[in-house]
């Protein structure tokens, strides 16, 4: 076959599959406020947040971050979105891992605390996208009340996204989701004896 029958009939094919994705597209007429889930063992489900939270402020949109469990120990996402500061809301509310602070009232508390923190960003028409991080912990422990946080997202503003993070999703809040998306873990370089590091964990 000719370089010029070659590329004719990929065109062809290309020109069909454009045509279905197309009529797909414009077969989504739905405009709302998304409830997306990161979750599983592998990597990345914060950093996918933080990836969607540099996209809504880069459309001008007011985001808010609350991260449960989580110490206050600088990131450099945090250190890199905090240059939006007249768009960007940051609370770190946690103490740390439950396995470092071994104290579950504590925990409660620290997440109580947080819980009202992103309760308030979740009643608020002005904020585009609220980053639950690790909210999927505190659930799973029973720190925060299930149904009690199903009950205020799904109370939010019709346009406001939320993303939330962390391992073990319950199975009500996946099913309350719009998009669940599950990190897998096929390798990770802990495993080598590769300790975290700066610019790439955190």
């Amino acid at each position: 076959m000719s370089n010029t029958d070659e590329n004719a009939r990929h065109r062809e094919k290309m020109q069909k599959r454009k045509d279905v994705q197309d009529q797909e597209v414009a077969s989504k007429t739905v405009e709302k406020g998304v409830l997306a889930v990161h979750t599983g063992p592998g990597k990345g489900k914060s950093t996918a947040a933080f990836g969607l939270a540099l996209r809504a402020l880069g459309h001008g949109k007011r985001v808010v971050v609350v991260q449960f469990i989580k110490g206050a120990w600088i990131t450099g996402e945090r250190a890199a979105l905090e240059r939006f500061d007249d768009l960007l809301e940051w609370h770190t509310m946690g103490e740390g891992f439950t396995w470092e602070t071994q104290d579950r009232s504590r925990d409660v508390a620290a997440c109580e605390r947080a819980w009202e923190v992103a309760k308030a960003a979740l009643a608020r028409d002005d904020v585009g996208l609220v980053v639950l991080d690790e909210l999927n912990i505190a659930l799973r422990y029973d720190y925060l009340p299930l149904e009690q946080v199903l009950a205020d997202l799904k109370s939010r503003p019709a346009m406001q996204h939320v993303v939330i993070t962390g391992r073990n999703a319950k199975p009500a809040l996946v099913e309350a989701a719009d998009l669940v998306t599950e990190m897998t873990l096929v390798k990770h370089h802990f495993s080598a004896g590769v300790k975290a590091q700066a610019g790439f964990e955190f």
